[in-house]
């Protein structure tokens, strides 16, 4: 849900901002039961240009709401365990972080450990970081944890050595979070002060301190490459979008070693991490054009009157259009929605010499006069997606307001008559990053436009049958390789429809069931005659007694309905039976996308073994009778180094 907010002009009397209703709410004590429509205060609140400000003081309102008033009221709402620590005093961070988990319609449930007692937190397994169901464990660190090992005087070499020994006793710390840890444990870069490099009078050493810093943050950064459950955000990015770095009074009287502009950046960071681990990336980039991709209105000023170059304006249009094409590069997808005559849109992509995207560049081009959300809904369909995966960029607030209030599960991106500002505003919140970047990613456009080819042949042919005949469906069921478990792992974070569990598993988890030999873990890939899908499913099963339990069955939305599923099935159940397995059972967890597959077992000789409970179902099969693989399906099925 979302709620449509003018925001209030400070020196008039009007209608309440969106601070000033978050007020009135907790003035109320309604927070709570208005959370769905605190975000689109708080999505508002962000546009401004003092959002970061304006979300802080959000956050502490927001901080003051027990989360259990929230989930008791708002069920489907799952809050997030956070546990923090660091160097001096981190509660600074409390609102800003509240703030930007609930513009995500993630409640917080903050723990902080004792003041400067990161090190300790991080060496004892029963500190609240460790704490079972914490998703992120924040250690906030700054540079002062290195110039506090110093002799005085203090040299170069002495600045080394003291980095070396950090990074080593940092290096321990995250392989110990590693191996004891079940969320991600998140360092951060530490920025070196002037404070710090004005105490060397001659210019060389202080290059050579700049010099000796970066290989520190540098061997810190790659920390994250060597522990799978560690990640390190990268200050010198949030430092380079302004604000001072800390508060010198902040600094020494209350230990508050970043400022607030720092923390508050450092929390959206957080925020955009963890709702990537938990599967909330975007999928498609829908954009208009006039104004957005190009300066001009196409339908007034024609084809020789827009541009996205040889203008300073035209210039910046243009520097927006390379940005949406790398993002697109890397697993996006684009589409256009824009109110426009379709055939001179297509005629600008195809031939206009100021275009850096073309119509190649898209999977779906939707230009006509009807209402942008409509066209929305069905660009989603044709695509087997939710508006949920969507961001939606305009530079027309009735545009914006439209979508927003209509598809409140769709990000809005507020672009404006100033194109030098689109790339900073598409890019501020992060809404496709990824914590891996696989080769399924980087040809998921190509999938898509094979998608379309599909289609024209399912046209062609009379039936159902007769189209799954003619495209000639391989599937490969087997062990994950080791190049495969990015990509599986992003399968349990990104697929909402076919996931008969919805256990989300980070490449440090895949690894984890990869290794123990009571657990099965299948890629499932596929190709036709279109091309080939790469890996489009998985499988976790284990033992249980005498029986096969399979954990969770997903698979890519893009390959329903071939087969695909039955398919696998008969492998696993062929599989059970030659292991000498006495049943196979299953379950089915309720969610709001997945209900299309509750009845998937029983299709497949699956019988009910329990009460349902909650939704939940459980299924066994006997083994006694195994559904036979789809007649247009070839099956390749090899099931060595998995569990027997």
């Amino acid at each position: 849900m979302s709620t449509a907010v003018t925001t209030s002009d400070p020196e008039r009397t009007g209608p309440a901002g969106p601070l000033d209703r978050l007020r009135a709410l907790h003035g109320e004590q309604r927070l709570a039961a208005e959370y769905p429509a605190v975000l689109g205060l708080l999505a508002e609140l962000a546009q401004r240009d003092d959002g970061l400000a304006q979300l802080s003081r959000a956050g502490r309102l927001l901080a003051k709401v027990a989360v259990e008033d929230i989930t008791r009221r708002h069920p489907g709402v799952v809050p997030a365990t956070v546990a923090v620590t660091g160097h001096g005093t981190v509660d600074a961070l409390t609102a800003p972080l509240t703030a930007e988990l609930a513009r995500h319609g993630i409640p917080l449930r903050a723990g902080t450990g004792d003041h400067d007692a990161w090190v300790r937190d991080l060496q004892d397994t029963g500190s609240h970081l460790y704490a079972p169901g914490t998703e992120l464990a924040l250690c906030l660190l700054d540079a002062q944890i290195v110039f506090d090992e110093l002799p005085l005087p203090w040299t170069v070499e002495d600045v080394t050595r003291a980095a070396a020994g950090t990074l080593g006793l940092l290096d321990g710390l995250a392989a110990r979070y590693d191996e004891h840890g079940t969320g991600t444990l998140v360092l951060n870069t530490l920025p070196l002060l002037p404070q710090h490099t004005r105490q060397l009078v001659d210019h060389r050493s202080r290059t050579e301190l700049s010099i000796a810093w970066r290989e520190f943050n540098t061997g810190l950064l790659r920390l994250a490459a060597a522990h799978p459950r560690v990640h390190v955000v990268d200050l010198d990015p949030l430092i380079a979008e302004g604000g001072p770095v800390r508060d010198p009074r902040l600094a020494a009287y209350a230990q508050v070693h970043l400022g607030e502009e720092v923390l508050a950046r450092y929390a959206r960071q957080a925020a955009h991490l963890l709702r990537t681990l938990r599967g909330r990336t975007k999928k498609v980039l829908v954009v208009d054009l006039d104004n957005t991709l190009w300066d001009g209105v196409l339908g007034d000023d024609g084809p020789d009157g827009i541009a996205a170059a040889t203008t300073y304006r035209g210039e910046a249009f243009g520097r927006f259009q390379r940005v949406v094409k790398q993002i697109g590069s890397q697993g996006v997808l684009l589409a256009v929605c824009s109110k426009n005559d379709l055939r001179p849109v297509l005629e600008v992509l195809r031939d206009h010499p100021d275009m850096t995207l073309r119509e190649s560049d898209f999977v779906r081009i939707s230009a006509d006069w009807e209402p942008k959300d409509g066209n929305i809904r069905d660009i989603a369909a044709a695509l087997n997606l939710g508006t949920d995966s969507f961001v939606f960029a305009d530079d027309s607030p009735f545009e914006r307001g439209l979508v927003a209030s209509s598809l409140p599960e769709t990000a809005v991106v507020a672009l404006d008559g100033e194109p030098a500002l689109h790339v900073d505003r598409l890019l501020a919140d992060g809404w496709f990053d990824v914590r891996e970047l696989t080769s399924a990613d980087r040809e998921r456009g190509t999938q898509y436009r094979q998608e379309a080819e599909r289609r024209d042949l399912q046209r062609a042919t009379g039936s159902m049958e007769e189209y799954l005949r003619a495209l000639g469906v391989t599937v490969e069921v087997g062990p994950v390789r080791d190049h495969e478990v990015g990509r599986v792992a992003q399968i349990t974070l990104r697929t909402n429809q076919f996931n008969l569990t919805t256990r989300r598993l980070q490449p440090a988890d895949v690894r984890e069931r990869l290794d123990s030999p009571d657990h099965l873990v299948l890629a499932v890939r596929s190709r036709d005659r279109f091309g080939d899908n790469g890996v489009v499913g998985a499988v976790f099963a284990h033992r249980e007694d005498a029986a096969l339990r399979i954990d969770n069955m997903l698979l890519s939305c893009r390959v329903f309905a071939r087969g695909i599923e039955q398919a696998t099935v008969a492998a696993l159940l062929r599989h059970a039976v030659d292991s000498g397995a006495s049943e196979v059972r299953a379950g089915y967890r309720p969610t709001a996308k997945n209900h299309k597959v509750r009845d998937f077992y029983p299709s497949l000789g699956f019988e009910p073994a329990a009460e349902p409970a909650h939704g939940a179902l459980e299924f066994r099969h006997r083994l006694t009778e195994l559904p036979d693989v789809p007649e247009h399906v070839s099956l390749e099925a090899d099931f060595r180094n998995g569990a027997e």
